[in-house]
This record gives structure tokens, sequence and C-alpha cells, in this order.
């Protein structure tokens, strides 16, 4: 957002007015920021200062006897204009370096972990979104036959980690179809991804049409059906959920609720954060700019991690728009980047 023609006094009341919002809660009125005498201005003139910024849309009035709020709008400036960020304390710092570890490649345990580490630190909602299995360099894949139906794929990465998934299949498959399967895939696509291995066989499917077509087009049939449930069902790992709900009135309570209780909402939230996954190193959605209405009055704070060749997943906050920005967005940063640390040392 660019500066709207605000001078250097209007930057420095704005400034002054969010902060002290998003520290008390309650509307700000010229008086306090005459008080802090930061400013060599008029009570009077402060008031000037702050009706030109709810008239370009950077405040409001709740009432007509209070102070001002930021609304999203202003928010949003002041995060990209005018924060600055606080660096982490020293506790925070032993505990970003001490506190996540792999257990014998479980991936999940330390996602598990982080979750929690980011709900923990910053008091409010953590999650992860967890890898897509058929985006990850593998290093070995193999495939049990669990149910007449189902098949487990089990996926050692190229960071040593272990993943699983079970997945629906049709046609049926056979275990020694599956070992055969999971063979010609290591042999020929290490250091691949399940995605890449299902192009390659949808281009070559021509040339064995007569040969191989039905081995062929049982294996597309397994790699459709895991890619396919996977973008249905991308898993979210969300803690301290009950941090949330205490921070918003009865109204809201029930929206939140909903996020929890309902698997739709989870998955569009989960859709949400995996659009982000490459973007920024961290990113700021405030209110609406989510364009997720069960978070419409919250602020979500994400960033990605990953391995040296990858990345992996996203992760991040969900808190009130009254957030410490401040402390947040490095927060979030640093256990991102100790996450993509832990899983590169594991190699």
């Amino acid at each position: 957002m660019k500066n709207m023609g605000l001078r250097e006094k209007d930057r420095i009341v704005l400034k002054m007015i969010v902060e002290h919002y998003l520290k008390i809660g309650r509307p700000v009125s010229s008086g306090f920021i005459h008080q802090k005498r930061t400013l060599p201005d008029s009570p009077a003139t402060i008031r000037n200062i702050m009706s030109k910024l709810e008239e370009l849309g950077f405040l409001s009035q709740p009432h007509a006897s209070s102070g001002r709020v930021p609304t999203d709008r202003g928010l949003r400036f002041y995060v990209d204009n005018l924060l600055e960020e606080v660096p982490l304390s020293l506790d925070q710092m032993s505990l970003l370096t001490n506190d996540l570890s792999i257990k014998k490649g479980d991936l999940n345990s330390v996602l598990q972990q982080t979750s929690r580490l980011l709900a923990d630190q910053s008091d409010s909602l953590g999650f992860v979104l967890s890898p897509r299995i058929s985006k990850i360099h593998f290093h070995h894949v193999r495939f049990i036959k669990i149910a007449e139906n189902k098949v487990m794929i089990i996926l050692v990465t190229a960071f040593n980690l272990v993943l699983t998934e079970i997945v629906s299949t049709d046609p049926p498959l056979s275990q020694s179809e599956l070992d055969r399967s999971a063979q010609y895939i290591n042999q020929n696509f290490n250091g691949k991804t399940l995605v890449a291995v299902r192009d390659y066989l949808v281009g070559e499917l021509p040339k064995f049409r007569f040969k191989f077509e039905q081995a062929f087009n049982k294996l597309m049939a397994l790699l459709k059906d895991s890619i396919v449930q996977e973008e249905q069902e991308a898993t979210i790992i969300l803690q301290g959920a009950a941090k949330l709900i205490d921070k918003f009135g009865a109204f809201d309570l029930d929206r939140m609720k909903r996020l929890f209780q309902n698997f739709e909402e989870k998955a569009k939230l989960a859709k949400l954060i995996s659009d982000f996954i490459s973007l920024d190193r961290v990113k700021v959605l405030i209110g609406d700019e989510s364009n997720l209405p069960v978070i419409s009055e919250c602020a979500l704070i994400l960033s990605h991690y990953g391995d040296q060749t990858q990345v992996l997943g996203s992760l991040g906050i969900i808190g009130p728009k009254r957030l410490p920005y401040k402390k947040i967005i490095p927060l979030v940063d640093s256990i991102a980047k100790r996450l993509s640390r832990t899983i590169s040392q594991n190699q």
C-alpha cells in the first residue's frame, strides 16, 4: 500500500493510535496523543489529523464521543509501512534452538511440536499444513494393501523422513501388483515426486498400450486416487483452539467453533494456506483479506518451511486482529526457519 499522501506527522499519529489500540483494545483519543508529547501540535490539530485519517479509511470512530480505532486498512498500512519488528527475547531464542526434534524420521511428530510451539509462544491458534506426499522428492516408496480397496503409501523422503498416507483404490490391486509397481517406481524415479511419475506414465502409456496396458492403468489409477484424495483432504494441524476462542465474544465464538468442528471449513483454510506456500517469507492477512468468512475477524500470519531442495508446507498463527504484530511476525519467521533447519539436519 502506498503512502496515500500521508505526511510524517500523519504517519506518527496513525502509528501511535494503532500501537496503543493493539495494546489496550480501546479507542484512542487526541488527548492521549497530545500527552505523549511526540508531536508539538495542539489537541485540536491532532484531532484534525485523526479526522483526515478517518476520511482516508485508516481509522474509525465507534461512538461520536469516543476516540478512534484502526480499521483493517489502517492495520494493513501499519504492517506494510510503519511496523518496527522486535527481536526475539533470549528465552524465546533458547526455546526455538532446543525445542524441535525428529525421532526415528517421524515428520508428523515434529509438525505437532511446531504447531504447539506456535500456539504457546503467540498465545493464539498455531497451525501447520502438512506436506503433500505426492509432491515430495522421494528416496524410496512402498505400497501396502491393508484392505480390499485401501492401500497405505509409505514414502521415505530425500531428507530421510517417513511419511504415510492411506488411499482408497479403484480398481483394487493385489499385494504382488503393488510390490511390482513400487519396484518399478524406485528403479526409475528415485529423487522425483509421485506427481512426476504420474505425468510420465500419462505420456508413456501409448507406447506400452498392448503389452503393459493393464499394469500401467492400475498404477495410474493408484497414483491418481492418491493425488486427488490428497488435494481434497489436505492435513492441517491446529493447536491452541482454547487460546483463540477465549479472545472472542459470544457472537464470534460460534464462528470459531465452526472452524474446529466443520471439516469443510478446515479444508477451505488448508486451501487458503497452501495458496501462499511459495510466496513471501512471511505473509500477513488481516480480516477480509483471507476471503474466508470464518476468520474474517482474525489476522493470519504465515510462513513456509522445507528442506534444502523444496518448500514442503506452511505454518503460522491465527489470532484476533489486535495482535502484537511486531513480536508475532519475527516469531513465525524464526519458527519456520527452525523447522526447516531441523528437517535439513536430519539428512
